[in-house]
């Protein structure tokens, strides 16, 4: 039996050893973004469910599956283009595939009690940073709009402008760290661990685990009213420091608490007879010598050797692709584009040091560009020497609700000889219109997803991921019609993007 458990471990140690690329992203935003810092506890819950399963894992388990060589050898392929992109999160699902592969070839039928606790480890897996962005920049206007609803029942006058809760002598700005976000995807773990451990009907385990969304953010839109309603009694102090961080661990207990209400509540209405803990129940170890040698049985087996020779090339492999160097075409940088382009006269403006290290652009360019009409037109690129991993542009549909315009309408069209998304936003009386589109490769892309499909191919092939987003803007005065700022943008377009195509490289 000891060789068999040896080969167990051997065959994980490769595929760790395979595989850490991937892994180590994966605790390195564990340890620096605190919305994935329960990521360090998933695995150590996974090994706990197992090993508190091992009787009844053991006792179903089985001959070997082929499926298990199948679903490794399938993932290796994943884990390799994940390599060759630096696409994290393909390494990191291929990691979680590799490991049900494994389990079907080490306990055959035995796997139904392994997949659930091994699944679970994909909510240790960190969003990538455009999802992340996108779902941020949602939680954050939901939650803002929600919080200011809470502060007006308690009868207290405020102004929403985005994610800006104006008080009148105070104003608060609700950021990313304040999406709920950080509650969000502990909750949702809590929420999967609790419905495993809910011995009860599917639809009720269901229940739970999606329950967790709408409490975290309704909880998190609580935690923000709250805030504004110190604030507006006790001054600014009281949303910094100490209570602040304090009422979040406050905020988290307490969805976690609605959380086993629900379940409290579910079993009064609908199983009254059953006490709680009954559902909740844990089965009793039992490991028989009979068991063990039942598993000695099925390790010695081809398919086993199969997956360590498979993990093991990939291993090999991923050693030679992390010697290939990305590609860095040669860039003209920002500072050097005419500010004088035929009747257009620019003026270079600056972004403050925090907000280009947020952004990880590589190069920008920001400048407010007039004619002799005293018509003005807002030029801003920024460029990415790479966008392996996961720095991109941040898309202006993301952004543009955060800095507290609505967007009164979007529309893919055509410009210049190209696509552009058009969009008017509007900010009270105030009214703007925005052009912007990607632009890399000898390409010019106005949809986001086409872009990064576009990217992953070229990171493949041809080893490179450079890029840039353009954008356009004009502002629109209280009696000019719309077309006009159309002309406006048009015209500047066609005077600039010939330097432009200078600073992009195709």
């Amino acid at each position: 039996m000891t060789k068999y458990v040896g080969l167990i471990i051997v065959s994980l140690s490769i595929a760790v050893w395979a595989y850490w690329n991937g892994l180590a992203e994966a605790f390195s935003r564990w340890g620096n973004q605190e919305e994935y810092s329960h990521g360090f506890l998933i695995p150590m819950v996974t090994l706990y469910i197992l090993w508190e399963k091992r009787g009844v894992i053991l006792s179903s388990a089985g001959q070997p599956l082929w499926l298990g060589v199948w679903l490794v050898l399938i993932a290796s392929m994943v884990f390799l283009i994940g390599e060759v992109s630096a696409l994290y999160l393909l390494i990191q699902y291929a990691f979680v595939l590799v490991l049900i592969g494994l389990s079907l070839v080490i306990f055959g039928k035995g796997t139904r009690y392994t997949f659930v606790p091994i699944l679970l480890l994909l909510f240790a897996i960190p969003l990538p940073y455009v999802i992340e962005v996108l779902l941020t920049a949602k939680l954050q206007l939901i939650s803002s709009a929600l919080g200011v609803s809470f502060i007006r029942f308690c009868q207290i006058p405020v102004f929403l402008e985005g994610n800006v809760i104006d008080l009148g002598v105070y104003k608060l700005q609700v950021v990313e760290a304040c999406s709920g976000l950080r509650y969000l995807f502990p909750l949702m773990s809590l929420g999967f661990i609790t419905a495993y451990f809910y011995r009860v009907t599917f639809w009720k385990r269901l229940v739970v685990f999606l329950a967790t969304i709408p409490i975290t953010i309704l909880m998190n839109s609580f935690r923000i009213g709250v805030m504004g309603v110190l604030v507006d009694n006790w001054g600014i102090s009281a949303a910094e420091g100490f209570l602040h961080d304090f009422e979040g661990w406050i905020i988290f207990m307490a969805c976690a608490v609605l959380l086993f209400i629900l379940i409290w509540l579910l079993e009064k209405l609908t199983n009254r007879k059953q006490s709680l803990a009954a559902v909740f129940a844990i089965d009793p170890i039992v490991v028989t010598s009979e068991d063990k040698n039942k598993l000695a049985a099925g390790l010695a087996n081809i398919p086993l050797l199969l997956v360590i020779a498979i993990l093991f090339a990939s291993g090999i492999a991923s050693q030679l692709l992390d010697q290939r160097s990305e590609f860095y075409p040669e860039h003209p940088p920002f500072v050097n584009f005419p500010l004088q382009i035929n009747e257009w006269t620019g003026k270079h403006e600056k972004i403050d040091k925090d907000v280009i290290k947020k952004l990880g652009m590589t190069d920008y360019l920001l400048a407010n560009y007039s004619n002799h009409q005293n018509e003005t037109v807002n030029f801003y690129v920024a460029y990415y020497q790479s966008q392996r991993k996961g720095v991109s542009p941040h898309s202006p549909r993301v952004c543009i609700p955060g800095g507290g315009w609505e967007i009164a309408k979007f529309e893919r069209t055509n410009a210049a000889g190209h696509p552009v998304n058009r969009v008017l936003i509007k900010k009270g009386e105030h009214r703007q219109l925005v052009y912007y589109w990607f632009q890399g490769h000898g390409r010019v892309i106005a949809n986001e997803y086409t872009n990064k499909w576009y990217l992953f191919l070229d990171s493949i092939f041809k080893n490179r991921t450079d890029g840039a987003l353009v954008r356009y803007s004009t502002g629109i005065s209280t009696n000019e019609d719309i077309s006009s700022a159309d002309s406006r943008i048009i015209s500047f377009m066609n005077e600039s993007e010939s330097h432009l195509n200078n600073f992009i490289v195709n």
